[in-house]
């Protein structure tokens, strides 16, 4: 099944109101992301805001690193659904301005950027395939007076006001941990690590690594990089399963090539274990069949749902936002399984049901 035959262009609008949302704090520390509710809006007593906003309408121009994936499709439907809520509270028109690549390529984001700035944004939302390469357009945008918000994957050293996702290099920590249990410590294990250049993968690459080196049975085979569709990332699996035959278990620290079922063909249960961050409808099966026991899921509509509650809560309501806020990986395994699946419905996502029926 190739990615683009998924169906991922429109995910649903439709859902479940006050289901998770933007914790607002003071000053710029890191808050945790423990739970999930509503993003705040404007002060109790109908639809104003404060004196220093004075704009009717709001323009965020959210930038993922591809249209293609469908992590970002649900961060946009996030967004969206935050813009559409916030809107009626807060009595200003709240847009999202999609303008995301098609593929990943951070020169592109870069441009992005500029012609935000000159169509007229409030703010801009980001999530950075190279940060080296759009800290220099991020920063030129926060001079012209558009603040700039980073989400999954940061650029700490820009001038953006606030970063909202997990701590990367625990999250490879995670991977190592749950894959060690699965193998009893012990097997030959392949990283599967996606865009080279993307800073939050570099450090998840580098906890599965260090957290790897605690275990004397358990040796890293290679860590091995890729186009991040799901085609590509399935061809380097059946390249390296190949090159390397001993691999026994793969640290995925993306779940690309479970967008498509073409793995459950490929790799025996018996033979080969996967944990791998991400737990979307079409990797569903893979948790049920037993090829990858554990998913650690990103709450990816949060990415956007969240991240516009801040953006809101810095421009519109005039608070302090942390500079960090930590999101929490969920654990989905198969006693979990059906949890999780209530979960992305009610977040919207279609074909959950395709993927994982009722139990």
């Amino acid at each position: 099944m190739r990615l683009r035959s998924l169906v991922w262009s429109a995910l649903a609008p439709a859902l479940i109101a006050g289901v998770i949302g933007c914790s607002s704090g003071g000053g710029s520390g890191t808050t945790p992301d423990n739970t999930t509710p509503a993003p705040t809006a404007a002060p109790a007593g109908g639809a104003t805001t404060p004196a220093k906003f004075d704009k009717k309408t709001l323009k965020i121009t959210l930038i993922a690193k591809s249209s293609t994936n469908p992590v970002f499709l649900s961060a946009r439907t996030g967004a969206e659904a935050a813009a559409k809520e916030l809107s009626a509270k807060t009595g200003v028109a709240i847009s999202i301005d999609w303008e995301t690549p098609a593929t990943e390529d951070a020169q592109q984001q870069a441009q992005n950027i500029a012609q935000a700035v000159n169509s007229g944004a409030d703010a801009i939302l980001m999530s950075c395939s190279d940060a080296g390469k759009v800290t220099g357009a991020i920063n030129d945008a926060v001079a012209k007076g558009v603040p700039v918000m980073t989400f999954d994957s940061d650029a700490p050293d820009s001038k953006r006001f606030a970063f909202y996702g997990a701590d990367n290099k625990d999250a490879g920590v995670q991977v190592m941990e749950a894959l060690a249990k699965i193998t009893g410590g012990k097997g030959n294990v392949a990283i599967l690590a996606g865009n080279q250049n993307a800073p939050n993968l570099k450090l998840r690459a580098d906890g599965v690594k260090e957290d790897a080196a605690k275990y004397p049975n358990i040796k890293i085979v290679g860590v091995f990089n890729h186009n991040e569709t799901a085609d590509d990332a399935t061809a380097e699996v059946e390249k390296d399963m190949k090159a390397y035959p001993q691999i026994d278990a793969w640290a995925m620290v993306g779940g690309w090539p479970l967008f498509s079922d073409a793995l459950l063909k490929e790799l025996d249960p018996a033979k080969v274990k996967i944990v791998a961050v991400d737990a979307l409808p079409q990797e569903l099966p893979y948790v049920e069949k037993g090829l990858a026991p554990v998913l650690l899921a990103q709450p990816t509509y949060n990415w956007g749902y969240k991240s516009v509650g801040i953006i809101v809560d810095k421009i519109i309501n005039g608070k302090d936002v942390p500079a960090v806020t930590k999101m929490d990986l969920v654990t989905v395994d198969k006693s979990t399984l059906a949890s999780w699946a209530k979960q992305l419905k009610d977040w919207g996502y279609p074909d959950v049901d395709k993927y994982y029926p009722g139990k």
